[in-house]
């Protein structure tokens, strides 16, 4: 009988059908929440002194109040603060009421009134502009009322002349930010703007507030308010004197900003008839700035220099030019000198001292104009003592040699320099500069000589920057070419890790040069036109560096193939196999080695792009196909668009992304083509379970790949990334319910909850990408999703299984400009025969070295793993100061891991290979769609293998004796 029963549960389930029941009607609760005020008035009420109050409002400031009840504390802290006669809690008071305004969904207009009536009667100077402040706050979160901020701004301007500098700072401060759109203002007797209030106090006799006022105009500024070009000439250029060194960094903003206001307006020159344009004046004034006392202010004086890039050629020429220019004094004419000679008198009898010098007399003040401003001004900056002027000063050379070849060329010479300066930061920082205008530069060979005298420094970092920079840089002669090559071949000896760095390098240099490596072909391959020589040996790293820049060299030069030798085309052979990043296709006559260029290949054929679109276009039809037919189709269209990666680096990342995407999608289909959907449940569990989960599995593991590896993605690329993710958890759980129908009555409530949860987050994520998914697997569910969130769990699998075996593949737009993350490990080469020794309990210390390509924030998310022969596995976060970044989308990591083990019998590989650790809340921010409320979506964390592993044969031993 009890088997029968069981039969009986056992053909119930696999129809998976349940009866419906009533339930008894679930009672509501309504919670509610003490008062926050109430709370607060009790124990301020209790408070016997000012110290007990303020105790109390301390420990209140660490309590989250909700918005709904801000209003009643706010109430609660203005009726005590009208009470409270001690200076210190009507401070605290006032700064909890900033704090409480700024409560997010709380709008604080309904009090404005209040905080503006508790300033008629405040003493306290410190109390006071604390109330400004919150006043500040309330403005900025009300910016949509204008009459609010007009009332604001009033009140600002009745405080302005209070005698405290904090107030009227914080009443500057307030019409900086809320004075943006406000119309003319009531003021000593007359109508004034808010620029002419303000510009009132840039000669306060406090520094402190003329520096608030500076800072006031230019959050004007911000706020999109064109400053009055008046205050150039009266204000903005005498505060560049001032005594205070916070009010001249003022100015130097100040008066940057009126330049790319104004930049052609025209200025006069003083003490002079002549005029110049308001650029070019600010400038020299600026650039005087760079010998200011404060270093400090050096640096700002000289980063702002680089934005000034409308200035005038000969102004900023002069500015590598110590000499004084003659050009800005004005020239008199010949009649003019004879004129003022005659009118001079007799000539000099000698009896008096000093008759006959010159009767012209100069104010040196008159002359500080360009002459000992702009003059000299970035010789002045790469000299200073302080190693950050210095750096400023590079930037702004590299920032304004960019945009002008001409200054380009004649800044050279001082960037060069700087590769010899004593701080290493400066010597990378020129480096880099020197990296971004070499378009606009050709390298001589005493400057190149220079330059490559910086590879001998210790530091890995600057070799390895000067490598980028040699990749390219111009130089003019083929004796730069032999000359850099020596010397990159010294660097090879001496420091052998740089081996990838100094190929590649040359790899750049040939490819640029190659009418310049051609004469030297002989020389450097060791051939002669009559007589055999020895061949090389290939494990010669120098060897391979020189083979490199020849071969580079000879795409581009059709002639040069004709002086190799017979082993020479041998060893392109062997290079062209081994080392194809480096070794480009050649057309080499005889010897069968004729490789076409693949970019000509693709040219007589079809763009590559079109290629794309048409693969992609060309599987929307799979639905019209038979299971067999559309397997046979998608492995296919995988397979071209992989060889389509490989051909076209520009499309790797998008062909990539395209091929996994299908790839999921034809693991999709196969599990669902499975003969267990046709079996009884209790028979299911014997056949083919095995192989559906562990494609389910690879699936999740592929889209998890599909999202965090590749950058660059729209928004509707990662939707359907995350729609092929809810295809596959709603088979992972469809196959536990058939895999186990005893307990999923139990067990699949909870996983049939998370499932609805996932569903919610993905209508929310998505929703504007949801018309674009259209007869997809996700609209079916959503169109049931009131039933779906109050069916029984076997109902839901129900209607799960159906929409899976009709759901359609959804079609994907071609992507563009996609890159996928990917990292190579240089060091340890996995080469060695020879086992690393250490005594077992202690510690070795394993260099690692590897490149990162388009990871984004590595010092967040890249780990190296460790895994030893036993199946234990360590995982170790590189510091922050690991990552170095050669280049735009380029990361390098150089970091030391730490083995231990205890001893073997015998030396065992072990495997190092690099990890992405992902999160899918730090990726898509659900916990903000969803209120606040962690989903199971949301916390999933992981990693993606990085790199390959590479095996490190090692031996720990036990200690001696």
């Amino acid at each position: 009988m009890a088997a029968h029963l069981k039969k009986r549960v056992y053909e119930e389930f696999s129809k998976v059908v349940q009866v419906p029941h009533e339930e008894a009607p679930a009672k509501k609760l309504r919670l509610s929440k003490p008062s926050k005020s109430a709370a607060l008035h009790i124990d301020l009420c209790k408070a016997t002194s000012s110290t007990d109050a303020l105790q109390y409002l301390l420990q209140f400031a660490r309590k989250p109040v909700e918005a709904e009840s801000v209003e009643g504390v706010i109430r609660i802290l203005l009726e005590h603060y009208y009470k409270e006669t001690d200076n210190s809690v009507r401070l605290k008071i006032a700064s909890l009421l900033g704090l409480l305004s700024k409560t997010q969904g709380f709008s604080p207009d309904c009090i404005v009134d209040d905080f503006i009536n508790t300033l008629a009667n405040e003493k306290s100077h410190q109390v006071l502009a604390q109330l400004l402040d919150t006043l500040l706050v309330i403005g900025t979160q009300l910016p949509d009322s204008p009459a609010v901020r007009h009332r604001l701004i009033e009140v600002a301007c009745k405080h302005l002349s209070d005698m405290y500098f904090g107030v009227r700072n914080k009443c500057l401060q307030l019409l900086g930010c809320l004075g943006v759109a406000a119309s003319p203002l009531a003021k000593d007797g007359g109508l004034r703007d808010v620029q002419s209030i303000i510009s009132d106090y840039f000669t306060d006799q406090d520094p402190r507030v003329r520096t608030a006022a500076l800072k006031a105009m230019l959050q004007l500024h911000d706020g999109g308010v064109k400053i009055h070009e008046i205050i150039y000439e009266q204000q903005a250029c005498r505060l560049l004197w001032d005594d205070y060194q916070q009010v001249r960094s003022a100015a130097v903003r100040m008066v940057w900003v009126l330049s790319q206001l104004y930049p052609e307006s025209i200025v006069p020159i003083p003490s002079s008839n002549e005029e110049i344009r308001l650029v070019d004046d600010a400038f020299g004034k600026i650039s005087h700035m760079v010998s200011d006392g404060s270093w400090m202010v050096r640096v700002q004086a000289a980063k702002t220099l680089g934005s000034m890039l409308q200035v005038s050629p000969h102004f900023l020429e002069q500015t590598l030019d110590k000499k004084l220019m003659s050009d800005l004094r004005r020239k008199r004419t010949a009649h003019e000198r004879a004129k003022d000679l005659f009118a001079s008198g007799e000539f000099s009898s000698g009896r008096k001292w000093a008759d006959d010098a010159p009767k012209e007399k100069l104010d040196t003040n008159t002359v500080n104009l360009i002459a000992s401003g702009a003059c000299g001004a970035f010789v002045h900056g790469l000299e200073d003592e302080m190693f950050e002027v210095r750096i400023a000063a590079v930037e702004a050379l590299c920032e304004l040699a960019r945009s002008s070849p001409s200054f380009a060329e004649k800044c050279l010479d001082f960037l060069v320099d700087m590769f010899n300066d004593e701080i290493e930061e400066v010597r990378l920082q020129s480096i880099h500069a020197l990296r971004e205008i070499s378009t606009h530069i050709t390298l001589r060979e005493d400057q190149l000589d220079t330059v490559l005298a910086v590879l001998e420094d210790s530091s890995r970092d600057i070799r390895e920057a000067l490598h980028e920079l040699i990749c390219y840089t111009n130089v003019s002669t083929k004796e730069c070419v032999q000359l850099a090559l020596l010397e990159l071949l010294k660097n090879l000896s001496k420091y052998p890790t740089d081996r990838s760095s100094v190929w590649k390098c040359l790899k750049f240099l040939g490819s640029r040069h190659p009418t310049l490596v051609l004469p030297l072909v002989p020389e450097l391959l060791n051939t002669h036109p009559y007589f055999d020589t020895p061949e090389p040996d290939m494990d010669d790293p120098a060897y391979m560096a020189v083979l490199v820049l020849v071969f580079n060299a000879a795409r581009w030069c059709p002639t040069m193939p004709a002086l190799f030798s017979d082993h020479t085309f041998r060893h392109y052979a062997y290079l062209r196999d081994s080392l194809s990043h480096l070794v480009p296709p050649l057309r080499l006559p005889g010897s069968g080695l004729d490789l076409e260029d693949s970019r000509g290949a693709w040219a007589s054929v079809e763009s590559p792009q079109l290629f794309l679109q048409q693969s992609l276009s060309r599987v929307s039809t799979i639905q019209n196909l038979e299971a067999p037919g559309a397997q046979e189709l998608l492995d296919l269209t995988i397979r071209d668009l992989r060889r389509l990666g490989e051909l076209q680096t520009e499309l790797e990342g998008s062909a990539d992304f395209c091929a996994t995407y299908l790839g999921c999608q034809l693991l999709l289909m196969k599990a669902l083509q499975e003969k267990l959907w046709n079996m009884a449940v209790p028979l299911c569990y014997k056949q083919h379970v095995t192989a559906t989960a562990a494609a389910q599995q690879q699936i999740l593991e592929e889209t998890y790949k599909l999202e965090f590896l590749y950058s660059g993605l729209k928004q509707r690329h990662v939707a359907s990334v995350h729609h092929v993710r809810l295809q596959a958890r709603a088979l992972q759980l469809v196959m536990r319910a058939r895999s186990r129908p005893g307990s999923a009555l139990e067990s699949l409530t909870s996983s049939c909850e998370a499932f609805v949860q996932d569903l919610a987050s993905f209508q929310r994520l998505f929703a504007l990408e949801l018309p674009q998914l259209q007869d997809g697997f996700a609209e079916e569910l959503l169109r049931a999703m009131p039933r779906l969130s109050c069916c029984s769990p076997l109902e839901l699998v129900t209607v799960l299984q159906a929409t899976l075996r009709q759901s359609s593949l959804l079609p994907l737009a071609p992507p563009e400009q996609v890159q996928r993350a990917s990292a190579a490990i240089l060091e340890p080469t996995g080469e060695s025969d020879n086992p690393l020794r250490f005594t077992s309990g202690l510690v070795l210390a394993l260099d690692v070295d590897a490149t990162l390509e388009h990871v984004q924030e590595p010092q967040n998310c890249v780990k190296v793993q460790v895994l030893y022969p036993d199946g234990q596995s360590h995982v170790i976060h590189p510091k922050p100061g690991d990552f170095r970044r050669p280049g735009p989308g380029r990361h390098r990591l150089i970091t030391q891991v730490y083995l231990s083990h205890t001893s073997w019998t015998e030396p065992s590989h072990i495997e190092v290979r690099l990890l992405l650790a992902y999160s899918s809340l730090s990726k898509l921010g659900w916990g903000d769609s969803l209120d606040g409320l962690p989903t199971p979506e949301a916390t999933v964390e992981g990693t993606i293998p990085l790199s390959k592993p590479v095996k490190v044969f090692i031996m720990p031993k036990l200690a001696a004796g």
